[in-house]
């Protein structure tokens, strides 16, 4: 007998909670659109790295010297890329993308007349260009 009870106040819940099959959804045309706007994958802004050397000629804190330091190698050695990183409070200064140590030091030769503290360091460098 109970269990007949239980099962009949099952049924009743059940069919007293249940809902209806046709739900209808109104929605503006314009939300697709941002959905499939923001879900183009866009690939990121950098271009292929591998491993090389640079050479850092200034690590200083004071910006407009790092700026000077730049104008000065951009204009003796245009063929060179210049690369400024901050690193808090610092503001560090690395040119050129060489594919070995032996081309970072002889450009390096040419550079430590105007920055003699600076070094060849070894990091993740851009593909170099093909003249």
């Amino acid at each position: 007998m109970r269990s007949t009870i239980y099962i009949l106040f099952n049924l009743i819940a059940f069919s007293v909670f249940s809902q209806a099959d046709n739900v209808k959804i109104i929605k503006d045309d314009r939300i697709e659109s941002l959905v499939r706007q923001k879900s183009v994958i866009i690939p990121p802004a950098t271009s292929p790295q591998i491993n090389g050397y640079r050479i850092q000629l200034i690590f200083d804190s004071n910006k407009q010297l790092v700026d000077d330091a730049r104008s000065k190698v951009v204009s003796s050695n245009q063929h060179l890329d210049t690369y400024i990183l901050y690193n808090a409070p610092h503001f560090v200064l690395k040119v050129g993308d060489f594919r070995s140590k032996q081309e970072a030091e002889k450009v390096k030769s040419s550079l430590v007349r105007d920055f003699p503290a600076c070094f060849v360091v070894r990091e993740m460098v851009n593909l170099p260009r093909i003249d």
